[in-house]
């Protein structure tokens, strides 16, 4: 069932994958308010479904994604409209990385601002050796304040600062280099590269890669003796999963495991 408007957003399903595409091409898929309520529906959505393993964020057209959309915001220039606008598109992001299924950016073109946010909150990120990214609200008086806390939790504080205060595009391998994404292939191999990493999960036990998503982010906020306290008692949950014994059982016996998620 699609939840969105397929003028903004493009959803398209197959064996436990689902791609949400951003579909505003002339506006090199600036992030309005209605992609952001498409977007939230359909993760809200699919963080409810069992049978979607592994979501796909891509674009249409030239760019992955440019931000924010600037006239939306400069027609409607209030500070009341600024303050929701900016808590919707961060709880898209904390919904990105609070639902259980790892979300992956394909990033085939530029991704600037809110776009580049996208892609630091993304659980993981292929990107095309022609993407470029930079968070360049700076460039017109404004500090990139809200992709600045997906940054600085991917990159060094010093590449993000440098990246914010600057504005300047960095290359698809500099990214890499510093952290934002993955992987970076040449543009006609990105889907195959996608596709690799998609398999790759989909081959692994769901409840495992659920209970690590949520365990990852979780731990990441807390101090490190607590940390491992929470880890421990996850992993130990884990391990009680009938997939545990399943892989276990499977890599002693020197054969493929059957995972049945549970």
């Amino acid at each position: 069932m699609t939840f969105t408007d397929p003028l903004v957003l493009r959803t398209d399903r197959a064996d436990g994958l689902t791609t949400l595409t951003l579909n505003r091409p002339g506006q090199f898929n600036s992030l309005s308010q209605d992609m952001l309520t498409a977007l939230q529906a359909e993760l809200d959505a699919i963080a409810a479904s069992e049978s979607v393993r592994v979501v796909v964020v891509a674009g249409a057209g030239k760019a992955f994604c440019a931000g924010h959309d600037l006239k939306e915001m400069r027609a409607n220039h209030s500070e009341a409209f600024m303050q929701a606008l900016f808590r919707q598109c961060g709880q898209l992001m904390l919904t990105i990385t609070r639902m259980p299924q790892p979300v992956i950016a394909r990033v085939h073109g530029i991704a600037t601002a809110a776009g580049c946010q996208l892609v630091s909150m993304c659980d993981l990120a292929a990107a095309a050796d022609v993407a470029k990214f930079a968070v360049s609200g700076i460039n017109v008086g404004l500090f990139c304040s809200t992709p600045a806390v997906g940054l600085a939790r991917n990159l060094g504080r010093k590449a993000a600062l440098e990246m914010l205060l600057t504005g300047e595009f960095i290359d698809a391998m500099e990214a890499k280099a510093k952290g934002l994404v993955n992987r970076v292939v040449p543009a006609d191999a990105l889907d195959a590269e996608i596709e690799r990493l998609v398999q790759s999960i989909l081959a692994k036990s769901a409840v495992a890669v659920r209970m690590g998503k949520g365990m990852f982010y979780k731990q990441l906020e807390m101090g490190l003796t607590d940390a491992y306290d929470f880890a421990a008692g996850v992993m130990a949950c884990n391990m009680m999963s009938a997939d545990a014994g399943e892989g276990i059982d499977a890599f002693m016996q020197k054969r493929p495991a059957n995972y049945t998620g549970r």
